[in-house]
């Protein structure tokens, strides 16, 4: 089966999440990835929302974090100051999805200004959960596109912490949670070294170590060994695009 840019990172995205997690979920791609694990390999898979829905079971895309259909059937419903200050503030968040305008090399993550900050080329959405959820999930997980302009060496603007400068720096900070644990691209997976600094460490199908240096703002490193993903199999594509039927997260699909 073919399969589109978007529908192999969230396959891949999905195959990272283990049976029995909590997961901070948002909209989009990475809601589609935690939709998709839940129905394969990890049944057990506990999804949060930032309204205040806790263990989810949407039986429709859900097309904001307010989404009536979250409600029905879940294990509970509270504010979202809740779900921010009694689950992922004590450590009860496993994993959080992210993505953003820029990822630099430390994983640091922007959404709110392309440019200065006082006099930006563009103006994003900003932060909403994200920063919270980068500074204290278990576990960060990102998606998005490998180009050139999304990898900067370093973001124009912090909304969420990686690493910071390297790992020493965000230990110094007090930061509990574990920081970014892997990027899902286009291309492949990059994870952080022991410095906390992105590297490439697995290509899929058909892409290679040069596009993925050639579409990152610094001297991409690749792990001694680069391993190949697997493709997408026919019933992973076929569950997901059953979630997704309009294309509508699926852009492009094929």
């Amino acid at each position: 089966m073919n399969y589109s840019p978007s529908e192999l990172m969230t396959v891949n995205a999905a195959r990272l999440l283990r049976d029995g997690d909590v997961v901070f979920v948002g909209v989009g791609l990475p809601n589609l990835a935690c939709n998709l694990a839940r129905k394969t390999h990890a049944p057990k898979l506990t999804m949060i929302y930032e309204a205040g829905v806790i263990g989810a079971q949407p039986n429709r895309l859900p097309l904001s974090i307010g989404d009536p259909s979250l409600v029905s059937g879940a294990a509970s419903v509270c504010s979202m100051y809740e779900i921010f200050a009694f689950y992922l503030q004590r450590g009860l968040i496993d994993v959080g999805f992210l993505g953003g305008a820029q990822i630099d090399r430390y994983g640091n993550i922007n959404a709110t200004t392309i440019g200065s900050y006082e006099k930006p080329k563009v103006r994003l959405p900003g932060s909403g959960g994200s920063a919270e959820i980068a500074a204290w999930a278990n576990r960060t997980y990102i998606i998005t596109p490998h180009q050139k302009r999304r990898f900067p060496e370093r973001c124009d603007f912090i909304t969420g912490a990686g690493f910071l400068n390297g790992r020493a720096q965000r230990a110094a900070k007090n930061v509990r949670g574990g920081g970014p644990f892997a990027v899902v691209t286009d291309i492949g997976i990059l994870e952080p070294d022991d410095q906390g600094e992105l590297i490439l460490t697995s290509l899929h199908p058909n892409r290679t170590a040069d596009e993925a240096r050639a579409n990152s703002g610094w001297q991409l490193q690749a792990a001694p060994q680069v391993n190949l993903t697997e493709p997408p199999s026919p019933e992973e594509l076929t569950i997901l695009r059953e979630l997704d039927p309009q294309g509508i997260y699926l852009k492009g699909s094929t």
